[in-house]
């Protein structure tokens, strides 16, 4: 422990998590200002009464006071607020398909065929996610060119009576009219795939661009930019042109039939489509190889054949293309039988490659297994390093599902007297099969739930010994603690397993639809409800997210609640999809690292960052660019809080090979002890970090965790706070309600779960620890000052007083 100075001071640099918050909350101050930033990423601290930064309450250590700045770093711009962000909710699919890629397990070194195979899942992936394009935009011709075009607005019907027969006659005009939409979509996506982060320091920014991998095995050492991600743009763009030109020629099994040099033009035109679209694939096969364009492989060539003078050609190629579809249709036909062809197709491919996928994740995942073989249960990856798969199913589900939903209500909406292709009626009975199995699902699992939880406290069985401890002498407390802990016990336990159950169930109907249409087997009437139902679940499915934009629009902070889909999905760079918005990790990270390299320039300074919630995992990320950067005797004068923490419950285990076990036992042994994780037992979406394997024995907290070494073993009891927190290694569990009220300090009564970490004293301690100016295992300090008495009396089944 570096001895404290006179000039010490306390820089508390604080993340906050989803949801994005104001600046007040963020400092707890009553008043905020920026000292630095672009807007974006702004860094905020407590203001006075003139907006002067003010400095923050001072740091009692032992013997002594420091003082402290309190600062905090605003994200939330970046995933929140406004319609072009909310936007971003309609492009959900293409954004979890681009998590799958992040969930695979980890390569172990050495392992040709390990190396094979996620060669080979990789690749799927990126096919899969050429597919989801290729869906959507099928699913747009459906409405724009045979519903509204084709159908709608040919002369002699009944459906938009405000447009005049010679409109509707005129050349090209439903052509154009129907092939517009899926440009502008095109154009948009295509905007939103080139919108990236503006980094405040530029030599950050330089540096993250180099393409080296990095061997630190510290958390989050593989996020960082894919430098074959304009490629990919350009292959989903000229793959979505291709597609809306073969559907409007004909569809992908059969062209459009015509006489003369019409008719050349036409098989041209259309030969040309499935040559584009089969040199995207292979583009996107030949690009899923990470070191395949790498100069002293033989993939220069694949870097040099997709530069940006070739992805421009074959843009402009794809551009024309449409143009030439347009001048060869001066009449559309009364329908667009390419439509639902095409809607089938890809649905069918994207069928076999998640399957391929399935079944070559299996493998992989058992080569995979000795990475976490000597973990505990709790600590392994989800579904032994399988749950990419079902992750990925439900990504093709909701793709298929929103497309669906969108033109049932558009059908409505210009008449009855339109039809859609025959396929969407078993769409619409695979989601009223999956919606009817996932209520049954729903009922069977919280009649499970309570009749276990029922049970266990009918016969007194102690599920929380641990708040039992925190609660001791305090039984209202504790009953409203116990109740908390089972259910947020259960949500960690099980979250993970009710997304297997939604993905099961999606597949369950898909496979029961697929087979009816694959056999072309008439819908009997018993299916009839079921359908029915499945129209009423895709209709909400469109009109929720499609209500979620129009809100943003009118009220900014429904962007703020809409941002919690984003903040989770926008982590992860575009690896597997580049239509997804950019990735504010690889802004957020490198701007705290400069924030705190320009702080350690004061000799005197000691920096803490301190994360809530997602905000953890970018601290944990920026702390090991730190410990990666620094000189040794910079890294002492760092430190790390994080409160509501997934990294230990969540992230290592959905993500194994960019956040494993071992990354954060490194970065736990880098920092020497003053990593502490505040927890709390009630708290649903957070846990513990530095510990697992907890037990309460003969009146003490026992457990197995991290060590200041890194090292990881068995850990000496807890030691109790001053303010009641039990102090396991480097957790400190937090009593939930708290203890207190303590006079001078801010109070929060209730349960709080997952919310204000800060308002505990227990935080101060913490920061205190990790700026090492003091010890857990010192001399205990005199327990705060109670406001009011608490209570004596007690039936503490451990034996509290």
């Amino acid at each position: 422990m570096l001895i404290a100075g006179p000039d010490t001071r306390v820089v508390e640099l604080r993340v906050h998590g989803v949801q994005g918050t104001t600046p007040q909350t963020l400092v707890d101050a009553v008043a905020a200002v920026d000292v630095a930033g672009d807007g974006l990423g702004r860094i905020v601290r407590p203001a006075d009464r003139l907006r002067r930064p003010a400095p923050g309450p001072v740091l009692q250590t032992e013997g002594r006071s420091t003082p402290r700045v309190v600062e905090g770093y605003l994200w939330g711009g970046m995933t929140s607020g406004g319609v072009a962000k909310a936007t971003w909710a309609l492009l959900f699919p293409f954004s979890i398909a681009n998590v799958a890629h992040w969930m695979l397990p980890p390569v172990p070194e050495r392992s040709l065929p390990s190396h094979l195979l996620g060669i080979g899942l990789r690749s799927l992936l990126r096919v899969f996610a050429l597919l989801l394009t290729a869906l959507l935009v099928a699913q747009i011709s459906v409405v724009s060119l045979d519903l509204l075009a084709a159908q709608c607005l040919r002369p002699g019907t009944a459906c938009l009576t405000s447009v005049p027969g010679e409109v509707r006659s005129f050349p090209w005009f439903r052509a154009f009219l129907g092939l517009l939409p899926i440009v502008v979509v095109v154009a948009v996506m295509r905007r939103v795939s080139h919108v990236e982060w503006r980094i405040e320091r530029r030599e950050i920014a330089d540096a993250e661009q180099q393409e080296k991998q990095p061997s630190s095995g510290l958390p989050g050492a593989h996020v960082a930019t894919d430098p074959d991600t304009p490629a990919l743009r350009s292959l989903h763009v000229v793959t979505a042109l291709a597609v809306a030109s073969l559907i409007a020629l004909g569809g992908p099994l059969r062209q459009l039939t015509a006489s003369g040099g019409i008719g050349v033009a036409v098989t041209a035109a259309w030969v040309a489509s499935l040559v584009l679209i089969g040199l995207s694939v292979l583009g996107v096969l030949l690009l899923d190889d990470p070191t395949g364009g790498a100069p002293h492989r033989g993939g220069r060539w694949l870097r040099a054949a997709l530069s940006r003078k070739p992805r421009r050609v074959l843009v402009v190629i794809s551009a024309l293309l449409v143009l030439t579809t347009l001048g060869l249709l001066e009449q559309l036909p009364p329908r667009v039988p390419g439509a639902d062809v095409a809607v089938q197709v890809v649905a069918l491919l994207m069928a076999f490659v998640l399957v391929l996928f399935g079944l070559l994740l299996v493998p992989a995942a058992l080569l995979a297994r000795g990475t976490w073989r000597k973990l505990p249960r709790e600590l392994r990856p989800w579904a032994g390093g399988w749950f990419a798969a079902p992750v990925l199913a439900v990504a093709g589900l909701l793709g298929g599902g929103f497309g669906a939903g969108v033109a049932l209500p558009v059908r409505k909406a210009l008449g009855s007297g339109l039809q859609l292709p025959e396929g969407y009626r078993y769409i619409t009975l695979l989601w009223g099969v999956a919606g009817v199995l996932a209520l049954l699902s729903v009922l069977a699992v919280a009649s499970f739930t309570s009749a276990v939880r029922w049970r266990a406290f009918r016969k007194g069985k102690v599920w929380a010994r641990e708040a039992s401890l925190l609660h001791s002498g305090r039984m209202r407390d504790l009953r409203a603690a116990t109740r908390a802990w089972w259910w947020a016990r259960w949500e960690r336990n099980h979250g993970h397993h009710m997304i297997m159950v939604v993905a099961s169930v999606l597949v369950l109907g898909a496979v029961l639809a697929s087979l009816q249409r694959l056999r072309n087997v008439p819908l009997a009437s018993w299916t009839d409800p079921f359908s029915a139902f499945g129209v009423f679940v895709l209709g909400m499915l469109a009109v929720s997210l499609l209500r979620a934009v129009y809100l943003a629009a009118r009220q900014p902070e429904s962007g703020r609640r809409l941002g919690i889909i984003a903040d989770i999905a926008q982590f992860w760079p575009r690896e597997a999809h580049p239509i997804v918005p950019p990735c504010y990790a690889l802004k957020v990270v490198p701007e705290l690292v400069t924030r705190v390299q320009d702080h350690l320039r004061d000799p005197g300074t000691r920096v803490v960052l301190c994360g809530h919630s997602q905000g953890s995992l970018l601290v944990a990320v920026a702390a090991a660019r730190l410990l990666e950067e620094l000189p040794a005797h910079d890294r002492e004068r760092i430190g790390l809080v994080t409160a509501g923490s997934q990294l230990q419950w969540a992230y290592p285990r959905a993500f194994p090979a960019v956040v494993p076990h071992a990354s954060l036992a490194r970065l736990a042994g880098g920092l020497d002890g003053r990593w502490r994780a505040l927890c709390r037992g009630t708290d649903p979406l957070g846990g513990a970090v530095m510990t697992w394997r907890r037990q309460v024995f003969d009146g003490m907290l026992l457990g197995v965790g991290y060590r200041e070494d890194g090292s990881e073993g068995a850990l000496a009891p807890a030691l109790r706070g001053p303010t009641g927190a039990l102090v396991l290694g480097g957790d400190h569990w937090l009593p939930d309600p708290q203890r207190g009220p303590f006079p001078g300090r801010r109070w929060r009564s209730g349960v709080s779960g997952h919310a204000d970490y800060t308002s505990d004293p227990e935080w101060d301690r913490a920061v205190a620890v990790a700026a090492g100016l003091l010890r857990v295992d010192a001399p205990e300090s005199p327990a705060l000052p109670f406001a009011r008495k608490p209570e004596t009396r007690s039936r503490d089944p451990l034996g509290g007083s």
